[in-house]
């Protein structure tokens, strides 16, 4: 386990990476002793910083929620980051690549709340009970470790690889739709580069939201009414550069895009 100070040196590091968009190396070679407990106060000092900076908490993400993302990374449950306001953009807006360090993009089907969820004993009923509606989204994800060199401790100190989200026109109230056939496809410059489905999150991304409400109970925090809350990606993240137009179209839930210079 790291020192406090340890722990307010990682986050200032990971801070400095964002703000100047120059990465990090890993650091889990800097303080092999991490551990999972130090990965997520190293991210909440830095929510905190932002928080204390004028940010507002807009919603929560869940990363490593497909088998393979998880078998890849050697773990055996997700992990979960932060949103904050500034952290949304307009669909279709552009996105400048200048000031991230290795943006990616994933489709995702976000959950707006209309009530708080229970934390710690969160069930998927709860979840539908107190979901407002779904929208097609983009998790825009980003690193501030050099290279993707990351572990779990490692991108769950940099807040999940939270970077941006981008949300649909559209909004599909839960009980109108089976969430678990939602497909999903993304077009990057007119061309289809990657299909997925709803159901590569946990098999059902409902259980995805639960896990993250009971989760994030054990730290004090809590999902509430009007949070956006993204459960997982449908499909693996693919890598963006300048000039590119991404587009992701999500069946009944429609369409949502973002440009990138």
């Amino acid at each position: 386990m790291l020192t406090d100070r340890q722990r307010s040196e990682a986050a200032s590091q990971l801070a400095e990476a964002e703000r100047s968009a120059t990465p990090v190396p890993q650091l889990t070679s800097e303080w092999p002793e991490m551990n999972v407990t130090d990965a997520y106060e190293i991210q909440l000092l830095n929510i905190r910083r932002r928080v204390a900076d004028g940010a507002v908490i807009r919603g929560h993400k869940v990363g490593l929620s497909s088998p393979a993302m998880q078998q890849m990374m050697g773990v055996d449950e997700p992990d979960y980051g932060h949103l904050l306001d500034d952290m949304f953009v307009f669909e279709n807006d552009e996105v400048a690549t200048s000031s991230l360090c290795y943006p990616r993009v994933e489709m995702e089907v976000a959950f707006v709340l209309d009530e708080g969820l229970p934390g710690g004993t969160c069930t998927a009923a709860d979840v539908l009970r107190c979901t407002r509606f779904l929208m097609p989204a983009i998790e825009i994800i980003d690193s501030r470790i050099a290279n993707w060199n990351i572990g779990l401790l490692d991108t769950i100190a940099d807040n999940a690889s939270s970077c941006r989200v981008v949300l649909g026109g559209t909004a599909t109230p839960i009980d109108q739709v089976d969430i678990r056939t939602i497909g999903a496809a993304m077009e990057r410059n007119g061309e289809i580069v990657e299909t997925g489905s709803a159901a590569a999150v946990l098999g059902n991304p409902v259980t995805a939201v639960a896990w993250l409400a009971n989760k994030v109970h054990a730290f004090g925090v809590t999902l509430e009414r009007g949070h956006v809350i993204l459960p997982g990606a449908c499909a693996r993240a693919v890598d963006v550069h300048p000039g590119d137009n991404i587009t992701c179209h999500f069946g009944t839930l429609g369409p949502v895009g973002v440009r990138f210079s």
